[in-house]
């Protein structure tokens, strides 16, 4: 047996929490096209939702999107339950959400509210560990594993990225305790760390005036000289999530073109 068909056999579904966002849509098409049922969850956007689910049958593989608060402890131990039960396992738990940022989003920790922080953290670090709480039973019955988009602000932090790059440490740090803690259950958790990709809030960005010369200094200042795709880091996902990384927890991966160099 192969390793792709090691992958396709594998006992229950793909959850991957912020399926309706550009990059999560294009982990939800990557995780099919290997062979994996997919139940993907928003908290906004039903129709961006029901297409990345649509996506998925097209491939001829089983799909359902959920509508899920993270913050709300109650309904995510349902939501997960309901998956588990309905696809008789979950395998793999993808975290690819987060607070939506403003674009006046770089600020210097100086220049951001309490309220602002707290919305922030509550939305990634708190959520995420809500997530992990109801997930982690379910990972123990299919020796799964945990995949977490971070950024790669974290390895090497632009001034003024706090916002994003302060909640994903913590939610680095939750990832590599589960590595850590979790290993004697065969699960496995990594992290994807995300730098400047061509989908969601950075192409929102591309169409506001004013914001052109600001990202070229992005774009120039890594070693590529572009910016990734949703499926570059979907790709990674899919990696870290497959029999192909069996020896591998407790690691980040940087999809940012080298600008962590």
């Amino acid at each position: 047996m192969t390793q792709q068909s090691e992958v396709s056999a594998r006992q229950g579904v793909a959850l991957v929490i912020g399926g309706s966002g550009g990059i999560g849509q294009a982990i939800c098409r990557r995780l099919a096209v290997a062979g994996n049922d997919v139940a993907l969850t928003y908290r906004n956007g039903a129709d961006r939702a029901q297409v990345a689910a649509a996506a998925v049958q097209a491939l001829d593989r089983r799909a359902s999107a959920h509508a899920l608060d993270l913050c709300d402890v109650e309904q995510v131990q349902r939501v997960v339950d309901e998956i588990e039960l309905a696809y008789g396992g979950i395998h793999t738990v993808v975290y690819a959400s987060g607070p939506k940022l403003t674009h006046d989003g770089f600020k210097p920790i100086a220049s951001v509210l309490p309220d602002e922080w707290r919305r922030i953290v509550e939305a990634d670090v708190i959520g995420y560990f809500n997530l992990l709480h109801a997930c982690l039973p379910a990972l123990r019955r299919t020796q799964g594993s945990v995949v977490a988009l971070t950024t790669a602000g974290t390895r090497r932090y632009p001034s003024g990225d706090i916002l994003s790059a302060g909640p994903k440490a913590a939610v680095e740090l939750l990832t590599r305790g589960v590595a850590r803690e979790e290993g004697r259950y065969r699960i496995r958790a990594n992290c994807v760390g995300v730098g400047w990709i061509d989908a969601g809030q950075v192409r929102e960005m591309k169409e506001i005036d004013g914001q052109a010369s600001f990202m070229e200094r992005f774009i120039k200042a890594t070693p590529l000289r572009r910016l990734g795709t949703a499926e570059e880091v979907a790709d990674a996902v899919q990696y870290l999530a497959s029999d192909d990384a069996r020896y591998v927890t407790g690691n980040l991966i940087c999809v940012d073109g080298g600008g962590c160099v």
